[in-house]
């Protein structure tokens, strides 16, 4: 089983002035990902909160140390703005990156817009578990996820070979 936790990155969505999009794209994503297999995930946290490095790296060691999820999903605060700051609050969280993910994320992204090579998505370990940090566009996280799942799954299932 697969433990997956969501955590949805937006200042203006937190405050109600529009509605996230980031959690349901994830949760569609691994709903149809996994349609003959809903056994072998369960999507246990998700949350969205406003872009606060503090946070942001509260929710990570949370989901991680408490609640022992093996991959955890955010979305959103990924871009070049002084107040995207999920990048920065991963960073200080995680024990170590997998820089593999994030370039091939961007290189991904950028067979949709230039403007993601402004993006900032990184991929890290923190014990047994992989934080990914994901744009917040739902077109983006659909152009994703279909492309690393392979790889997210094979972290997992090499993170809790006994």
């Amino acid at each position: 089983m697969i433990k997956i936790g969501i955590i949805s990155i937006s200042d203006r969505a937190s405050e109600n002035i529009y509605e996230d999009q980031g959690i349901p794209s994830a949760i569609n994503f691994f709903n149809e990902y996994f349609s003959s297999n809903l056994n072998k995930i369960s999507i246990d946290k998700t949350i969205l909160i406003p872009d606060d490095l503090e946070q942001i790296k509260e929710k990570i060691i949370e989901y991680v140390d408490i609640h022992k999820l093996n991959v955890v999903i955010t979305t959103g605060g990924t871009g070049p703005s002084k107040k995207d700051l999920t990048p920065n609050a991963t960073r200080e969280v995680i024990e170590e990156e997998l820089p593999g993910f994030g370039e091939y994320m961007r290189s991904e992204s950028l067979k949709y817009s230039k403007n993601a090579i402004l993006s900032r998505q990184l991929a890290g370990i923190r014990k047994d578990s992989i934080i990914l940090n994901l744009p917040g566009s739902p077109n983006s996280i659909g152009e994703i996820l279909p492309n690393i799942i392979d790889q997210i799954i094979h972290f997992v299932e090499e993170r809790n070979k006994v």
